[in-house]
């Protein structure tokens, strides 16, 4: 084997062998296993959300977006479901979340087989791991166990800004006990997501720098171009308008075209784009955009190391009756 396909696959071994590492002693697979009066809480979870998939794919982005924003604040607890003034769910970043009636859903058909069993927290995880199967990514086991919490404050959310640096996405991450090639690999979840002309009009198109009409050299020309002219008009009107993520005839598709354009230097966000301009994580997105089957199989373990994220067990928080309120 070549000295650089040797270096290949042991950076590879050892980012494996990472991300398989740590996790809450006390979760396990099967949790729920004969707790539900006969039922399979994974497979009921399974067969609400593919029947919302089925008329509306795009909520495999949403709960993705639901899952890095909750657990991200205060680790994965249901904080971001209660509903209420001066909640999770009102802070700035968080308003344009979607997903919550489908969690709603899962625990109405799971409160109507087993009351009190299932925590809100366990089907936010169980959700988005099934519809990302739906959306062509790989099946994969998470452990269950988790409580939900009782705390939801607005001012508790810090989440990573559009604009961030490689850097400060790195550093953002660290506080939640995972890598740069976590990080790398969870941006990825951008291969399924959109954002809103709001977001890159001041940031990539007009005002790149904090000059006034810049745009940013480090977009595609062409890209930009589109944008401006067809997208993105520097119009309040355009605010609104959705962008893509990654290409529209992949937008839908889990897998690994984001960072092929992150090599074109089309990353539409910032945050994006900045992984391939620092060369301390440009080698993991090169590695990530040739080779389609690494990205789906270290995304997985990728997520699950995020859903273990400060989660409460045993007897800490409750199991509440209705997601969007505590008991």
């Amino acid at each position: 084997m070549a000295p650089a396909a040797c270096t290949t696959v042991l950076v590879v071994a050892l980012a494996v062998l990472a991300l398989a590492g740590g996790g809450h002693a006390q979760l396990q697979y099967g949790f729920y296993t004969g707790k539900c009066n006969g039922s399979d809480v994974e497979a009921v979870v399974r067969g609400v959300v593919a029947a919302r998939f089925a008329r509306e794919n795009p909520i495999v982005a949403h709960l993705l977006r639901m899952q890095f924003h909750e657990c991200a604040v205060n680790g994965c607890d249901g904080g971001l479901l209660i509903d209420g003034p001066g909640t999770e769910k009102t802070a700035p970043p968080n308003l344009s979340v979607k997903g919550y009636d489908l969690i709603a859903a899962v625990k109405a058909e799971l409160e109507r087989r087993c009351p009190g069993v299932v925590s809100c927290s366990d089907i936010q995880i169980l959700a988005t791991r099934d519809a990302l199967a739906l959306a062509g990514g790989p099946a994969y086991a998470v452990r269950t166990g988790r409580r939900d919490g009782r705390r939801s404050q607005a001012s508790d959310v810090d989440l990573p800004a559009p604009e961030f640096t490689a850097a400060q996405a790195v550093a953002f991450y660290a506080r939640l006990g995972l890598s740069p090639f976590d990080t790398v690999l969870l941006l990825g979840a951008h291969t399924v997501g959109v954002t809103h002309c709001s977001l890159i009009k001041s940031s990539r198109l007009y005002g790149y720098g904090g000059r006034p009409g810049a745009t940013d050299p480090g977009m595609d020309p062409y890209y930009a171009f589109v944008y401006k002219n067809y997208v993105c008009p520097n119009t309040p009107s355009s605010d609104g308008n959705i962008v893509f993520l990654d290409d529209q005839w992949s937008a839908l598709r889990v897998d690994n075209n984001y960072y092929k354009n992150l090599q074109r230097r089309r990353g539409v966000l910032a945050v994006d784009q900045n992984l391939y301009s620092d060369g301390s994580t440009r080698w993991i997105v090169d590695l990530l955009a040739k080779d389609d089957g690494l990205f789906r199989s270290l995304f997985p373990l990728a997520l699950v190391k995020l859903s273990e994220v400060n989660v409460l067990t045993g007897t800490q928080g409750e199991i509440r009756k209705v997601c969007s309120r505590f008991n």
